[in-house]
C-alpha cells in the first residue's frame, strides 16, 4: 500500500456542513471526494471544473445580487415588472 498524506483545508463552516450533506446524500465523504478531484486533476493534467474570470456584465450582477441579500430587497415590486423587464 502506498504511503498516504494529509490535505489540510480551511473554509467556511456553513459551507463545510452543506457539502457534507450533499455528499453524504450521495454516499461519499469529504475524503472521498477529494480523492476523486485528484484522480480527475491526474488524470486529465486540468482541474475538473471550467473556472473564468467574470466579465464586467457579470460583476456588475454580482454586486447587484450581493446588495438585494444585504438589504432585503427584491429587485422588482412585483413579478409583472420583472417579466417586463425581460422583454427589453
Amino acid at each position: 500500500m502506498a504511503a498516504t498524506a494529509m490535505l489540510h483545508v480551511r473554509m467556511d463552516e456553513d459551507l463545510k456542513a452543506q457539502g457534507n450533506a450533499a455528499l453524504a446524500a450521495i454516499g461519499l465523504s469529504a475524503a472521498d471526494a477529494v480523492r476523486l478531484l485528484y484522480h480527475r486533476i491526474v488524470a486529465d493534467q486540468a482541474f475538473p471544473l471550467e473556472l473564468k474570470v467574470p466579465n464586467a456584465t457579470t460583476l456588475e450582477a454580482m454586486a447587484e445580487i450581493d446588495a438585494m441579500r444585504k438589504s432585503g430587497a427584491a429587485g422588482f415590486e412585483s413579478a409583472e415588472a420583472l417579466f417586463e423587464s425581460l422583454n427589453d
